[in-house]
């Protein structure tokens, strides 16, 4: 089981710090699942998966965050979505982040573009970002996975 413990309440993430130290082994469809024609090979599964091994490889530096708004929303990630945030990893152009950005954090996708970093909405609705030496600017984690409800 994964349970969240409330860290912090912001305008745009509520903030969660990750529990691994719960364990609940559940049955795992190894063999793919099918989008096609259903396979008979997957009569049974003997095999479990635990999320907490599967979403979090750094425990110590691992934060769930829920979404709040839109800007992301032609990437995929809706308000109501739960990121799973990794603080350890070094950031790359490309890649999605929550950042904090002059009081406030906010999940965009971070660019590199003519020596300017640019945090990217993906929404036609919101603009981008320019970080500019006058903004308080950290970027906080990056976002490994997002957990959303169907």
């Amino acid at each position: 089981m994964i349970r969240l413990k409330l860290m912090r309440q912001t305008s745009t993430i509520t903030f969660y710090r990750a529990d691994d130290s719960t364990g609940l082994a559940l049955p795992f469809a190894d063999g793919g699942i099918r989008a096609g024609f259903p396979s008979p090979a997957q009569d049974y599964m003997d095999l479990t998966l635990d999320l907490n091994k599967e979403l979090i490889k750094h425990p110590a530096a691992t934060f769930y965050g829920r979404v709040k708004g839109d800007s992301m929303k032609d990437a995929g990630i809706s308000d109501g979505d739960i990121l799973v945030i990794d603080r350890s990893l070094d950031w790359r152009d490309g890649m999605t982040a929550v950042c904090f950005v002059d009081g406030e954090f906010t999940v965009k996708t971070i660019r590199r573009q003519d020596g300017k970093i640019l945090l990217m909405p993906a929404n036609a609705d919101y603009a981008p970002i320019e970080v500019t030496p006058e903004n308080e600017f950290v970027i906080w984690g990056i976002v490994t996975y997002v957990i959303k409800k169907m």
